[in-house]
């Protein structure tokens, strides 16, 4: 088996989690049922709801059902969504968009070209994090008939990259509602209107929010099955876990729960459990630097960090056993533009003491050397895991460490906004393409506050330009070759520490069907889903 795809064996977890159990194939005797709610499990909230703006899973999840993109991504590849069609000219410059006809927002005005040209400009190339630096070069989206949309550039955008960003970074928004606004404090970026099957009914801070079946969607009247869905926010995996095994939620995803209860729950008849539908969705655990942290800005201090890391440890003792080394930005499941040819991190705590030494940061008498402050990501218990690791792991090599924890929004407005932390952890992920995703974290010039992007205060033109260069090559060759320098050149330089490359896991309760059916399922739009209850 290659390395690409041993994680989606027949069996993960030491053969506990049947993969295979995952998206079952349609008996032909069961016919999809009208009606039921859905309730999912929302590990935290974030308090914005508009894919256009954020881009994240807390905000896929929900929003994936109400509002839809352009291209979305199945077993059998990009399909369309709000378009048909696209083509790209030749030198790569000018890429259309056929738009689907009869296609209304959820308040009845109709969707066209207008709405595609006004969110481009204003959010997937201003505003939203990812899409800020994939768009850079976009200089205009034009609108030569109601249901065609020209985007041009300054430079290359090669097609393929620019459709696999779409499934993520592609939702059109009602211009209509937006235009003449305040765009970052517009209600209906908590208030959600889009074209998908499900119409945004209330959202209760802390609690739930709740959207029911569009009448009049684009699909037809048999679509959506279910009448609607209901995300319950239950910070408390114990208690998560309990309200799956009660019924009263009917699936966790992005490993909501605990390991120990994945583990327990995989043996549990009544759930699938695994990693399919996540293909779209492989993730890094991170260690994040705030270089205006003097320390931190030497990249001896960032190697002896990452030398005194027992990434295998954290593995088998974390993740059990379900994930692998990072080798940079680029996962393992990123085809050709990975490379595993790149400098390495062994662990060796002495080593690190000797780079610390060095670097100017000896013991003093309590044998500390230095003292940090570390921003623990909420986004499960991993993460929470992760960072006592790191903590304990610093403590060997005579580092400090004060965990500072909070909720979601806490976390993103200190790290991304206030740029108060030195260190901070959490997981990134590869979305289908460099571009799309990872290279965001390294490329500098991310406006402040721009969620998951290069707000470490880290520059390296060389590696903007090379950055840059990568996204506009059109020979995929060529392209995969500049990635694997780029790869290169963040292995030696660890602005950031890509620790551990791993899967997610969903458990998803037997009655739901057609469930996990597309590599990115928890983020899609669930039209096709139904209940067998």
């Amino acid at each position: 088996m290659s390395r690409n795809n041993r994680w989606f064996a027949p069996t993960l977890l030491s053969g506990l989690i049947a993969v295979g159990a995952l998206s079952p194939v349609l008996a032909a005797d069961e016919k999809p049922k009208r009606g039921g709610t859905l309730f999912y499990h929302m590990v935290a909230e974030q308090r914005v709801l508009n894919p256009a703006l954020r881009a994240s899973n807390g905000v896929y999840e929900i929003t994936g059902k109400i509002v839809e993109p352009l291209i979305d991504r199945t077993y059998d590849g990009y399909v369309g969504v709000l378009a048909t069609e696209w083509s790209s000219s030749e030198d790569g410059k000018t890429i259309t968009f056929k738009l689907r006809e009869g296609v209304k927002w959820h308040d009845g005005k109709p969707f066209t070209c207008d709405d595609v040209s006004f969110t481009a400009m204003n959010f997937w190339k201003t505003l939203l994090n990812y899409s800020s630096t994939l768009q850079a070069n976009l200089e205009a989206v034009d609108c030569p008939d109601p249901h065609t949309a020209v985007f041009r550039y300054s430079r290359p955008m090669p097609l393929n990259l620019l459709v696999a960003a779409l499934p993520d970074l592609g939702h059109p928004l009602p211009k209509h509602l937006y235009e003449g606004t305040d765009f970052l404090r517009n209600p209906h970026n908590a208030a959600p209107v889009g074209t998908g099957p499900f119409k945004f009914v209330k959202y209760e801070r802390g609690q739930y929010v709740i959207a029911e079946r569009n009448e009049d969607y684009w699909r037809g009247k048999e679509y959506p099955y279910l009448d609607r869905i209901v995300w319950r926010f239950i910070t408390d995996r114990s208690a998560a876990a309990a309200a799956l095994e009660a019924g009263e939620i009917h699936e966790s995803g992005f490993n909501g729960i605990s390991m120990a209860d994945i583990e327990r729950l995989s043996k549990d008849s009544r759930f699938d459990v695994g990693t399919k539908g996540y293909e779209n969705n492989v993730a890094h655990s991170t260690i994040e630097f705030n270089h205006r942290n003097p320390a931190l800005a030497d990249v001896r201090v960032r190697r002896a960090i990452y030398h005194a890391l027992d990434i295998d440890r954290a593995i088998k003792t974390i993740m059990r056993g379900y994930a692998k080394p990072g080798r940079g930005p680029i996962p393992s499941t990123g085809g050709a533009n990975y490379t595993d040819d790149v400098r390495v991190y062994e662990y060796n705590p002495e080593k690190a003491k000797a780079l610390l030494d060095e670097a100017g940061y000896k013991p003093g008498p309590d044998g500390t050397r230095l003292k940090l402050r570390h921003r623990v990501a909420p986004w499960g218990e991993y993460t929470q895991l992760w960072a006592e690791f790191f903590a304990q792991s610093m403590r060997e090599i005579g580092i400090d460490v004060t965990l500072i924890t909070g909720d979601a929004p806490g976390f993103l407005n200190a790290v991304y906004r206030d740029h108060d932390f030195d260190t901070a952890n959490g997981w990134h992920q590869f979305r289908a393409d460099p571009a799309v995703s990872t290279m965001v974290w390294l490329r500098s010039g991310a406006p402040v506050g721009t969620p998951w992007s290069n707000q470490f205060g880290y520059k390296n033109e060389k590696l903007d330009q090379m950055i840059d260069d990568a996204a506009s090559e059109l020979d995929p060759e060529k392209r995969a070759k500049m990635y694997h320098e780029i790869q290169r050149l963040v292995m030696e330089e660890v602005p950031i520490i890509f620790a551990i490359e791993h899967p997610f896991i969903s458990v998803t309760n037997k009655k739901v069907k057609n469930h996990h059916n597309t590599p990115r399922w928890n983020s899609s739009s669930a039209y096709d889903t139904w209940l067998d209850e």
